[in-house]
């Protein structure tokens, strides 16, 4: 599968996947670029450039908070977690995806 121009995936739900990732396990901010990677088959990458000032805005919704913690090589990095918020905030906004995407489906195959 080609992969697909960013701005074409990130419009409005990289808040959403960066949300997701995080609920499966705290992650620093390279891994979960690389999760987000995992999870789409390697059908998305998302860039430093994007990814971080995603990051940002999450955490000043309160949604994700970080601590240091070692990583994998025993260096200290910043892991990101979801809030109690953030968690509520991925399962409203799942919901509100899941709407979008089944009242585009039903557009696409009206006759």
């Amino acid at each position: 599968m080609v992969p697909l121009p960013p701005n074409d995936i990130l419009r409005g739900t990289l808040d959403l996947l960066i949300l997701k990732a995080l609920s499966l396990e705290p992650m620093h901010g390279w891994a979960i670029g690389r999760r987000l990677e995992q999870m789409s088959g390697a059908t998305m990458r998302v860039g430093q450039g994007s990814l971080y000032p995603a990051i940002q805005r999450l955490v000043e919704k309160g949604w994700i908070e970080s601590d240091w913690r070692p990583n994998e090589q025993n260096r200290k990095v910043k892991y990101y977690m979801l809030t109690p918020s953030g968690q509520r905030a991925l399962g409203e906004e799942a919901a509100s995806w899941q709407r979008y995407v089944d009242m585009v489906h039903v557009m696409l195959h009206t006759t």
